[in-house]
């Protein structure tokens, strides 16, 4: 019996080692194309220029669907570390959608709820944005959409209550994060034949996806199963591609807490810091 609980994981242990070599040998090739395509030069954002390169797609997607561009910005600021994270810039993902079963696209992995999760890798950081708004066209956050455009605060608060974050501080973060930067002044009003107008138009697509919503928004499994896991002590060591909102919303505490803990006074964070994460 103990040769076979032997056998056991020493198997489990070389299947997981093979799934993340065949996972980071994956990256690697998603990686070499975006390298090849940026010709090796990658656009470095500040949260002004990024707010500046992506609110006209903000703007786009507000107005099709009501989701205010503000909230659309300030989430792509704090997913993305403004576009700088790894995942924006290999997989042109902002918004840390996840593979699902319907995705016929390509992958990217790191770890997030569980080791290896599968991100979606998309052909430019407009599809990531248009995705984004797929994303919350469904029956968790319908009633969101009933806000007026411009109310960017019913939406912060609508988001966490939907069950975006488990963060409790998530409404703060993207009000703050709008006001600092003075996102509202993107959002729009729109007279009340346009909402009507558009709220049949939203409700109708979130119906047709109610049946179909276990397949489109339904992060698949990616092998092998378990949460990152936290020293004994209590600490994390920062990887390539995380953020410090990333690893808050991970381990489920607040980015100021966080930084509380490391006694930060910026989220600027560096490959191989040690953070105090409980």
């Amino acid at each position: 019996m103990k040769k076979k609980c032997i056998y056991l994981v020493l198997t489990m242990a070389l299947f997981s080692s093979c799934a993340t070599r065949k996972f980071s040998k994956n990256n690697k090739q998603i990686e070499k194309a975006a390298n090849k395509a940026n010709n090796n030069t990658y656009k470095s954002y500040n949260t002004l220029s990024y707010i500046d390169e992506f609110k006209s797609v903000a703007i786009e997607e507000m107005n099709a669907y009501g989701i205010p561009a503000s909230i659309t910005l300030a989430q792509g600021i704090l997913e993305s570390g403004s576009g700088n994270s790894d995942l924006a810039k290999y997989a042109n993902n902002h918004f840390g959608i996840k593979c699902t079963s319907d995705w016929k696209g390509k992958n990217y992995f790191r770890d997030d709820d569980q080791k290896n999760d599968c991100f979606r890798v998309y052909k430019d950081a407009r599809e990531s944005f248009k995705d984004h708004s797929e994303f919350l066209k469904r029956k968790r956050y319908s009633a969101l959409f009933q806000l007026d455009k411009n109310d960017y605060k019913s939406w912060a608060q609508g988001l966490k209550q939907a069950g975006y974050a488990t963060n409790p501080k998530y409404p703060d973060l993207l009000i703050n994060t709008i006001e600092k930067y003075q996102l509202y002044q993107y959002d729009q009003s729109e007279t009340e034949k346009q909402k009507i107008a558009r709220e049949d138009r939203v409700f109708s697509e979130i119906n047709q996806n109610i049946p179909q919503e276990k397949a489109k928004f339904t992060p698949v499994d990616t092998p092998p199963a378990g949460a990152k896991p936290i020293l004994a002590d209590g600490t994390y060591t920062v990887v390539k591609g995380d953020t410090l909102y990333n690893i808050a919303k991970r381990f489920n505490i607040s980015v100021d807490d966080l930084k509380l803990l490391n006694n930060m006074t910026t989220d600027a964070i560096k490959l191989g810091q040690v953070l105090k994460v409980k």
